[in-house]
């Protein structure tokens, strides 16, 4: 796992690249190095950050070259001993032991169709000495970061934003669609990027740059089409897909630790990975009682003890109670746009201690929720859908006006089932699509048009259509699958790999999801989704699989979210920051923001009438980093 950066065609692309290098030395704390071709009419520069987990000696640091190629790769492959023992067969020969030059010489061989071949995360770029070009390739479902930017016809990419903007800040300028679809859905979808001209490359995708200043991209991998071949298949043994995940996701030469909430994902994965490696330990949060009663917080560490105390794993606690304060400014540099779930924190202080005590390589449970229906929105909207049958006058006329009479907090203590009852009143009685956007996003079109300068409105149209375009792109039969697929390429990349790699990677740690993988994606979509919720059971396909493994009483046991303690926050720790910074701030000054609806958020959190903790968090890291972003020379627009 590293940080990579590069510039191709461009004049002061030396320069540029080590300014890029020195802004993600977080990213790879092990090795630096830039390599530099100028040949011709071809200039490239590529440079490295390397974190040492496969093949640790420095004949496998980076950019690799060998025999007119050079590779600048972020990231694991899994079955590169499969892959290098083909190769071999076929007569080439290796002088590493690691992947890296495993994808390169795959790359020589198959080209562009190697990625189809790869198991792992990854995003790189290969310099073609031959024919001039620069590649650019990533995973297929987004684990792995890479943004780049078309310049002097040619382009800069890096692991992170930040790099980009470190090194060209004065000549980029904010996209105020990007930062309305921040406030909408408090992360930014593959899609969008909050810096005009910036591009995400897709996951799935490779892109070529020639020295002509052309350029194409092709996918060579489609969510959408592996869920539509699964679903018309037989179900997959999930047992043995899942079990084989985690053992291909071991592959280390460093010691591999796991993070253990106490629910099923990180569970399973954390007991598979014992059987696998007796060594293997763990690390799980806490938060301070107070904290935990005004969220309504269930106390998961209690079941993360019994999981570590039945297996034998060394749990490690970390008990989340952070000047979030002084916390604010350096999680919102490290998350590169406006990300706004305090969730990161969490992985931050967990990969920071994990850090110090000498761990490297992190397993995490991410991805199940997404791929086999286990958010409380996916039964929530099946639970609608059937809502809508109840006559209109006892939804309309009786149970929906009482539901938003009710208060969200009574005498400091947070009431968890109407937080809950509040928010699926909302979008109960929508359709499909609709409801599903409603579930888990910020605001309804009218109230997210209600809170930005009228001149911005526009912009809420276009960004609602385009969730109804991704949603509506399939041809698959059933409400569950439909949304977990609208989640493997929206919430999945745009929000949960994109903190995690964020802020493990700012701690000098790696986290693999082993469930985010393309052989678990086309399992899970050989599930009928009836499968996969059945009555108020969610993720029932994945927990009788797992029955092989845990006990019950961790299986079934409630829905926990991995968040953090939010409404404390909002009202005790950053109340001072909310009036200062936010409600006097620059989006509320230069009129971004319209001040009297988001003075009505504040009073209606703190009057205890709705939950509006998490809309108000977002707005101030919004703000925060807006503000980092004009200290850079960045345009706000």
């Amino acid at each position: 796992m590293c940080g990579i950066a590069g510039c191709y065609q461009q004049h002061d692309g030396r320069a540029l690249a080590q300014t890029m290098s020195d802004r993600i030395a977080h990213r790879g704390p092990d090795a630096d190095r830039i390599y530099s071709y100028e040949d011709g009419d071809v200039h490239a520069h590529l440079a490295h950050r390397r974190l040492s987990i496969i093949d640790l000696s420095s004949e496998a640091d980076q950019p690799l070259s060998k025999r007119g190629l050079t590779i600048c790769y972020n990231g694991e492959l899994y079955n590169y001993k499969e892959l290098r023992a083909e190769l071999s067969k076929a007569g080439v020969g290796f002088r590493t032991n690691g992947d890296t030059e495993v994808v390169l010489e795959a790359w020589r061989r198959w080209g562009p169709d190697a990625l189809k071949r790869f198991r792992g995360m990854f995003a790189f770029a290969m310099l073609d000495e031959e024919s001039g070009s620069m590649y650019l390739a990533r995973d297929p479902l987004g684990i792995k970061p890479l943004y780049f930017l078309r310049r002097q016809g040619g382009v800069i990419f890096a692991s992170e934003l930040k790099a980009l903007v470190s090194a060209v800040g004065s000549e980029l300028r904010t996209e105020p669609g990007a930062l309305i679809a921040s406030m909408l859905y408090y992360w930014l979808p593959e899609q969008r990027c909050a810096i005009d001209g910036v591009e995400k490359l897709p996951p799935g995708s490779w892109a070529e740059f020639r020295p002509d200043g052309g350029s194409r991209h092709e996918m060579y991998w489609r969510v959408t089409d592996v869920a539509t071949e699964a679903a018309a298949g037989p179900p997959a043994d999930l047992r043995q897909v899942i079990e084989e995940s985690v053992a291909a996701h071991m592959v280390a030469d460093v010691p591999v630790s796991t993070f253990l909430s106490g629910g099923l994902d990180s569970s399973l994965v954390t007991v598979l990975a014992k059987q696998m490696d007796p060594s293997v330990d763990s690390y799980t949060i806490t938060f301070r009682s107070q904290d935990q009663k005004l969220e309504a917080m269930p106390d998961d560490a209690i079941y993360a003890r019994k999981v570590a105390q039945q297996f034998g794993i060394d749990l490690h606690e970390i008990e989340i109670a952070p000047d979030v304060v002084e916390l604010l400014p350096r999680i919102v540099d490290i998350l590169d746009e406006p990300i706004g779930d305090p969730a990161a924190i969490n992985t931050l202080l967990m990969c920071d201690t994990a850090r110090d005590a000498g761990v490297k390589v992190l397993l995490s449970g991410m991805g199940a929720d997404e791929l086999f229906g286990g958010y409380r929105k996916h039964l929530a909207c099946v639970m609608g859908a059937q809502y809508q049958k109840l006559p209109g006058v006892l939804r309309n006329g009786l149970i929906g006006p009482t539901v938003r009479r009710l208060p969200v907090t009574v005498n400091g203590r947070g009431l968890r089932y109407a937080r809950w009852a509040k928010r699926f009143e909302t979008f109960a009685n929508l359709s499909e699509e609709t409801a599903f956007r409603r579930s888990y996003t910020m605001y309804d079109g009218d109230q997210l048009a209600g809170l930005i300068n009228p001149d911005l409105d526009p912009y809420v149209g276009k960004l609602l259509a385009e969730h109804s375009d991704i949603y509506h792109d399939t041809t698959l039969d059933d409400h569950v699958n439909r949304m977990c697929l609208a989640d493997s390429r929206m919430f999945l990349p745009g929000l949960n790999l994109a903190y995690t790699d964020r802020s493990s990677m700012a701690a000098s740690t790696e986290v693999r999801t082993p469930f985010v993988d393309p052989i678990v994606a086309r399992a899970a979509f050989s599930i009928p989704g009836s499968d996969k919720i059945h009555r108020r059971v969610s993720k029932l396909a994945l927990k009788k699989a797992a029955e092989a493994w845990l006990p019950k009483e961790i299986i079934y046991r409630p829905k926990a979210s991995f968040s953090a303690p939010l409404r404390a926050w909002i009202r005790n720790d950053l109340r001072e920051l909310v009036d200062d910074v936010l409600l006097r701030g620059e989006l509320v000054g230069s009129g971004f923001l319209r001040q009297d609806a988001v003075q009505k958020l504040v009073d209606d959190e703190r009057a205890g009438r709705e939950d509006y903790s998490k809309q108000i968090w977002q707005l101030l890291t919004l703000e925060t980093w807006t503000r980092n972003m004009r200290s850079l020379g960045v345009t706000i627009s």
